[in-house]
């Protein structure tokens, strides 16, 4: 529960998900980012505008049909509280912020993990990039993972082997 030790259920993960039409299209942001704090990043990278806050301390709102899926605010967002998630294709990915030095590659396997840090499923690498942070000084690395479809709005980070 968010309340006693900062995880979110799946009942809050759920109330602000992407139908699985936009997730068939491709890529989409989803935020976890549920306490009102001054923070608005993900709202100044969006390059279509598709992140809106009603005050600054308000969550963030994005709006599903504008996202393209860039990563620009999930590369910016000083939480790690933002993610890309797809079903395109058939396959379920979910694009994780990595701030670690030793940077996982493309096809490597890797333990996918749930928000507590517990192992759920056997995950692959499909993709890592680079983007610049906000205000220029620095690279967030994307690992985009592939896991098993039931556990999109579960997995949130993973472990290298």
């Amino acid at each position: 529960m968010l309340e006693m030790d900062g995880v979110p259920t799946l009942d809050d993960v759920m109330g602000n998900f992407p139908s699985e039409e936009r997730l068939l299209k491709g890529f989409v942001a989803v935020h976890e980012c549920y306490q009102d704090i001054p923070c608005n990043p993900c709202v100044e990278s969006c390059p279509v505008h598709a992140i809106s806050m009603e005050k600054l301390t308000s969550p963030p709102v994005i709006d599903f049909d504008k996202c393209t899926g860039c990563g620009n605010c999930v590369a910016s967002c000083p939480g790690l509280a933002i993610f890309l998630l797809s079903l395109k294709n058939g396959d379920a990915q979910v694009t994780i912020p990595y701030e670690m030095i030793n940077v996982p590659e493309k096809g490597e396997k890797v333990d996918g993990l749930d928000r507590y840090g517990k192992k759920v499923c056997d995950a692959q690498v499909v993709r890592v990039v680079k983007l610049p942070s906000l205000d220029k000084t620095s690279k967030t690395t994307l690992v985009t993972l592939e896991i098993p479809r039931e556990l999109l709005p579960v997995v949130r980070s993973f472990r290298r082997r």
